[in-house]
């Protein structure tokens, strides 16, 4: 892999932080008018996986599909089952036992995680660099305030689940993506995912509630959509591409987009903390990338270059 695939890789991740920051922003708002986290959250996953079935036969994507082998379904299978399926099922109900904020910060150490399992696993490799620049964006989490340590329950537990679930998911799918394209992967996950969560909604007996939506409802619910479909297409095209540290290590810099638009559209206050995070944010995520190693390329790429 040259500088040409890693410098694209950078550009979607910072991408998918800019779309997954305003989506968590706008989620903040649409979840309240669903009330129901989980049939709001399969809703809208169902919504993402029709659009990418619509792009895989619009552009005629089905011969890779067509030509899976039975290890390759089975990777995709379980990218659906832990990553479009069950963290999604934990992190709702667990976020209904503990404060938002206790659950961001769970949430916001998938990147420790994906280290923890990408180092040995994909042999991937981290410079004393950034290392220093993950402090940095990681730290930018709790500049804010508000945080009044964490309570121990079973809701936090929940989100942690989900979280190193996400984090598997990860490592999974990079090795998937060797040899499959992102499209193909990010349909089996949401796809895979969906068909799951909407069983779930069934067996809560909760189905009459997609009926009845509102027009204000289905806006919010498309909108995020509509987001959420950017970010599953943008996110595994750069972790096709780029190392799965680096990919979820960038994904930290969604929390300063949100929080940058809470102050613009919500608190109106621009405070010293305020600015600390965005220079610990702007700070780390130029150690990560200044720094970064550049990994050999994979087979498909190598196929798909040639």
């Amino acid at each position: 892999m040259n500088t040409k695939y890693l410098k694209y890789a950078t550009y979607l991740a910072l991408l998918t932080a800019l779309i997954s920051g305003t989506n968590n922003f706008l989620t903040k708002i649409a979840v309240t008018v669903i009330p129901n986290p989980i049939v709001f959250t399969t809703l809208k996953n169902g919504i993402v996986a029709l659009a990418i079935i619509g792009i895989i036969i619009s552009f005629s994507k089905w011969k890779e599909i067509k030509t899976l082998s039975k290890k390759q379904i089975g990777k995709l299978m379980v990218v659906g089952v832990i990553g479009g399926f069950a963290p999604f099922a934990l992190f709702f109900t667990g976020l209904t036992m503990t404060s938002g904020l206790n659950a961001g910060l769970i949430h916001k150490t998938l990147f420790l995680w994906v280290l923890i399992l990408a180092v040995p696993i994909l042999k991937e490799k981290i410079t004393k660099w950034q290392l220093i620049g993950i402090v940095a964006l990681f730290s930018a989490n709790f500049v804010i305030g508000g945080f009044q340590g964490f309570k121990f329950n079973i809701g936090e537990l929940m989100i942690l689940v989900a979280t190193i679930l996400w984090a598997i998911e990860n490592i999974i799918a990079k090795i998937a993506l060797r040899n499959l394209s992102s499209l193909t992967v990010a349909g089996a996950r949401m796809t895979v995912g969906s068909a799951l969560l909407l069983s779930l909604v069934a067996i809560q007996g909760n189905l009459n509630m997609f009926t009845g939506l509102s027009a204000v409802q289905w806006s919010w619910t498309l909108l995020t959509s509509l987001l959420l479909t950017g970010f599953v297409l943008t996110w595994y095209t750069a972790l096709k591409y780029a190392p799965a540290t680096y990919v979820a290590t960038l994904l930290v810099v969604s929390t300063l987009v949100t929080n940058v638009l809470t102050t613009v559209f919500i608190t109106h206050n621009f405070n010293i903390k305020m600015a600390l995070s965005v220079f610990l944010f702007y700070l780390g995520a130029e150690l990560v990338i200044k720094f970064k190693t550049i990994p050999q390329p994979t087979s498909y790429q190598l196929k798909t270059k040639s």
